[in-house]
């Protein structure tokens, strides 16, 4: 582990760092496999007449921004249980977007998986990841709000015994874990809709993230957290409008699971939520007009997810762009002020 483990501010500053070096490194010569292997993005038919000249555009730069996070965590980080179980289920949802990003290009069409595929796979990590953060972590079956007030979901809990040893299964919990890790993954996926957009709010929401961790001394999960706001600096660099290369469903998914496992890890599921306030306004905006249409015919928004209507209203990309990081900026800092007011 470099770095001295006296100083975790350091620690954490040298990690964001370097995972943003690496991405920036690598980057350019990913950009350039993806254009020679015509792996390119496939813009939605329905979506705004401007996107159309993205038709093509290099994507998966979530391989790079996962390469990045594992080097600097594996560098700089002690690799504790907690440490890797989160790293390791990060990946493993990479590797799930991978695959959709791949079976969308290789079919030509901007969907990749289906959403029952995809649900299987997001359920598999998402049993595994709480059932080994429950038994090898230490990790609590509760769920923590301002106040001082707290929800015990391990009440509902079977306990086997394995190679002699208790084995620990809350059913509630698992449920609210499966919900927290499949929603965030798909609330970021939904806002990796604009250049710069996913990139620079999942950077924003580590960074607070980070600082939990570090208030909760966990110095590793802060090294993670501080990889994860590096990489997707370094991404950014390309990712800017107009944008190099996008990162598909291998960084966004990857991403929003990264913010629910930290959040399951110290046990601040509730301040993820705020830290994460604007994916889930992405993904309302979605659920509304779904269900507008549905009931009624009508549309609520001009388009979702909501980044869409700003733009169909007249205003340009990078407009949208940066008042949404200001907006998910606004809400890192709601949430870590709510992190104070945890019992």
């Amino acid at each position: 582990m470099l770095g001295n483990a006296a100083y975790p501010t350091y620690q954490a500053f040298i990690s964001l760092a370097v995972a943003a070096v690496i991405a920036a490194v690598i980057m350019p010569l990913w950009i350039r496999v993806m254009r020679i292997e015509h792996f390119g993005q496939q813009v939605r038919a329905d979506g705004p007449e401007q996107h159309l000249i993205k038709q093509g555009t290099p994507t998966m730069g979530g391989v790079v921004i996962l390469v990045a996070l594992a080097i600097t965590c594996l560098v700089m980080g002690r690799l504790t249980a907690e440490l890797a179980l989160v790293l390791i289920a990060t990946l493993a949802t990479g590797v799930l977007g991978l695959i959709d990003d791949l079976t969308s290009v290789t079919h030509g069409r901007s969907l990749g998986l289906t959403p029952h595929a995809k649900m299987i796979g997001l359920t598999l990590i998402c049993v595994l990841f709480c059932l080994l953060s429950i038994n090898w972590c230490g990790v609590e079956p509760v769920v923590r709000f301002p106040g001082g007030l707290s929800v015990d979901l391990g009440v509902l809990t079977t306990t086997v015994d394995i190679a002699g040893e208790p084995f620990h299964i809350p059913w509630l919990y698992m449920i609210f874990t499966w919900l927290l890790i499949v929603g965030l993954s798909n609330a970021v996926n939904l806002t990796d809709g604009l250049d710069g957009l996913a990139g620079g709010t999942s950077m924003i929401a580590m960074l607070v993230m980070a600082a939990v961790c570090f208030i909760c001394n966990d110095s590793n999960l802060t090294i993670f957290c501080a990889a994860c706001a590096g990489a997707c600096l370094g991404f950014l660099w390309f990712n800017c409008y107009p944008a190099s290369i996008f990162m598909g469903d291998t960084g966004s998914l990857a991403l929003g699971a990264a913010l629910a496992c930290v959040a399951v890890m110290t046990n601040t599921e509730v301040v993820s939520l705020i830290v994460g306030g604007l994916f889930i306004i992405e993904t309302l905006s979605v659920m509304i007009q779904v269900v507008s249409f549905r009931l009624t015919g009508k549309r609520v928004f001009l388009m979702a997810p909501i980044h869409h209507h700003f733009e169909k209203k007249g205003w340009a990309e990078t407009k949208v762009v940066i008042r949404f990081w200001i907006i998910a900026a606004a809400f890192g800092a709601l949430g870590l002020a709510v992190f104070f007011q945890l019992g």
